[in-house]
């Protein structure tokens, strides 16, 4: 029956987590229970998503000729310009830290507006897959949509080489495609987790799956900048693309739609998780359980635009910091390739950390009823906003100061991780039965800044990296948190709303009628 879809969690009745049944002890042959194999899964297949996006941020310091791009700006302004600029590209000083030793420039001169196109491409892909990714996810398998989707990313960049050589009209179709495959992951990972999380384990599984967009970047930084240092920019996206297939192989080996269709799944952690959610997530021959959204009271809904509204400004923090951080770092800074993936990294590694003992934390004061699960999500969401907008305007005033910049970049970076366990993690709370669509919508509007951040930054720095703009670019990006921790402050809500139900209980009318 069209209404019989799966019960919800009775956690999400309240805005309090109701006591769940305690999970059972372990045997010694079921060490690690089979929803924490899903969730590192999960999360090194989300790591390896970003890093193949984020790689080349990383690589494209060395494939861009900055030698020729100089003189293309130079013809272009004129002589007297090119002193003015020449003088305001110093400004932070240069000396030994200005050019990378043995490393020769790359064989393409892309002008920073192209790079910004280069760089936005694949979040034109990302934008349009995000919806078709979270219906299909939820009503036939999250599996093999995530199976999927890091499977064309692995082909691509292996295929992002040959492209480079023949146009970067070829990238950018290129990185569309790879979008395509990477929009599709959160709408799957949300009805995975939804699929098998009990709900005072939420805020922990959450920040564990996505805690890998800051691990693959910080592993995607890492690796590029040695590999384009030590051996060429090539290497970037062969080695990193190669070593991605192994994933492929145990997804498929270890992970599964949900508890009651894992063959291997011990019968004491499936009775645990079914139980907490309420019920079996698929029929009796195993397919997925499937009812209509209510788009109405969706669209009509404050809770849901106040994710949607702290998902978008967010990302815009998010993705200056993740796109354009090893461009700050290189040609204003001053920092050698190597150095600057060193350095570009260490805030995501601290995020990685961060995001994991912050969610800790949360689901360990909720699960105890010592704040609610609307105090949880807007505690994490203000973290991830207000203090990363101090730190940029903190950054902006700094200037030439590479270690307080260093610092404050760190923290701001650091701080967004709280968002895992924020905003992402509130489509569950409030809609479980609908988590991949919801997340799909808030996405698909998430993603605009992921092509408007590389064009915005390449306009205001072309032929002029200078710190004065990269203040206008930090305050922007400050005054943006600033709305969305108002904004999200004021509107987001923990609770279930009304409509998550609304099929299963016309289901239940028409079987009490029939009977």
């Amino acid at each position: 029956m069209e209404g019989d879809i799966q019960m919800v969690p009775k956690a999400g009745e309240s805005d309090k987590y109701v006591p769940a049944p305690e999970e059972p002890p372990r045997s010694r042959f079921d060490l690690i229970p089979a929803r924490y194999i899903m969730a590192m899964l999960s999360s090194i297949g989300i790591a390896i998503i970003y890093g193949l996006k984020v790689n080349l941020s990383v690589a494209i310091v060395a494939m861009v000729n900055h030698t020729a791009l100089a003189q293309m700006n130079r013809d272009h302004h004129g002589e007297h310009s090119n002193d003015s600029d020449h003088g305001a590209s110093a400004e932070c000083g240069s000396g030994d830290n200005s050019t990378d030793e043995g490393m020769a420039d790359g064989p393409f001169a892309w002008s920073e507006p192209t790079q910004g196109l280069v760089l936005a491409s694949y979040f034109w892909g990302y934008l349009i897959s995000q919806f078709p990714g979270g219906r299909v996810a939820e009503l036939f398998s999250a599996k093999w949509v995530m199976w999927g989707a890091v499977v064309v990313n692995v082909v691509f960049t292996l295929l992002t080489p040959l492209a480079s050589y023949l146009s970067y009209i070829a990238v950018l179709a290129v990185r569309v495609i790879e979008g395509i495959g990477g929009g599709v992951t959160l709408p799957a990972l949300h009805v995975m987790i939804a699929r098998w999380t009990p709900p005072q384990e939420r805020s922990r599984i959450s920040a564990i799956v996505y805690a890998g967009t800051a691990l693959g970047t910080v592993l995607s930084i890492t690796l590029a900048g040695l590999l384009a240092g030590q051996i060429n920019w090539e290497a970037v996206f062969y080695v990193m693309g190669g070593l991605s297939c192994i994933w492929c192989v145990l997804w498929i080996i270890f992970v599964y739609d949900g508890p009651d269709v894992h063959p291997r799944i011990s019968e004491a952690e499936k009775t645990y998780i079914l139980t907490s959610l309420g019920s079996s997530s698929t029929d009796n021959e195993g397919h997925h359980k499937s009812a209509p959204v209510p788009w109405r009271a969706v669209l009509t809904s404050p809770p849901f635009y106040a994710i949607m509204v702290a998902h978008t400004l967010g990302n815009f923090g998010w993705y200056m910091l993740l796109i354009e951080l090893p461009t700050y770092m290189n040609q204003v800074l001053k920092f050698k390739i190597q150095e600057n993936s060193g350095l570009s990294a260490l805030p995501f590694l601290c995020m990685w950390i961060f995001s994991i003992i912050a969610s800790n934390r949360l689901d360990w004061a909720s699960s105890n009823k010592y704040i609610t699960v609307t105090m949880a999500r807007k505690m994490a969401t203000l973290t991830a906003s207000v203090i990363p907008g101090i730190c940029l305007v903190a950054v902006s005033l700094v200037g030439c100061d590479r270690v307080l910049a260093v610092v404050f970049m760190t923290i701001s970076v650091m701080c967004i991780g709280a968002m895992f366990s924020g905003y992402l993690a509130n489509h569950i709370d409030i809609a479980p039965n609908y988590a991949g669509t919801l997340m799909a919508m808030t996405n698909t509007v998430a993603t605009i800044p992921g092509f408007v951040v590389p064009v915005f930054v390449g306009q205001l720095t072309h032929g002029n990296q200078t710190v004065g703009q990269w203040q206008i670019i930090f305050c922007t990006t400050a005054a943006l948190f600033g709305i969305e921790a108002i904004f999200y402050t004021i509107f987001g809500s923990g609770q279930e709303q009304p409509w998550n139900k609304v099929h299963q209980e016309k289901g239940t009318e028409e079987e009490n009628t029939k009977m």
